[in-house]
């Protein structure tokens, strides 16, 4: 496998890991809690799904896979309901495996040439780097703020964890 495409292939992978991780925050958030801002300045679960479902159809399905799209970045932020937590997610997983097949796709010719995204000029390879880093950062304040709606522990590390039940003494 050479280099490349074992790039491409951890992207993509990536992005599908991730996606999973936010349904099961999603399943254990209701509706109301998934458009739930603590101040003026925080962003809702719900407006992070947006905002992730924008970028990720901007800067992949749209400008790597030449997909037609117009973004409305500003109403991603401003939105306070309107869609329920299957809705988005329902979204946002279309575009996530619209993402995940087009990177498949890319070419080194598309990996190495100058885009214009958002008033950038990356290359398809720092575009889709740039897409993976900005969906994990989002996916762990989903992760987060699920944490602090549920109070619980969502277990995606359990198998590292160093407690291990005691041994009895005979």
């Amino acid at each position: 496998m050479s280099i490349e495409s074992l790039f491409l292939k951890v992207s993509a992978d990536q992005l599908l890991q991730q996606i999973g991780r936010i349904e099961v925050c999603l399943d254990k958030l209701n509706d109301d809690q998934i458009w739930a801002r603590g101040g003026a300045n925080e962003n809702a679960v719900g407006n992070l799904l947006l905002h992730l479902n924008g970028n990720v159809r901007q800067w992949i399905v749209a400008s790597l896979g030449g997909a037609s799209f117009e973004r409305d970045r500003d109403n991603e932020f401003a939105a306070r309901g309107g869609m329920t937590s299957a809705e988005l997610l329902g979204k946002l997983r279309g575009t996530i495996e619209e993402a995940a097949q087009v990177i498949a796709r890319l070419t080194t010719d598309q990996l190495t040439r100058i885009y214009e995204i958002q008033g950038y000029q990356p290359s398809g390879l720092e575009a889709v780097y740039h897409v993976v880093e900005h969906f994990s950062y989002h996916t762990g304040q989903i992760i987060f703020a699920t944490k602090m709606l549920t109070g619980e522990d969502l277990g995606f590390y359990a198998h590292l964890s160093s407690a291990r039940p005691a041994q009895r003494v005979p």
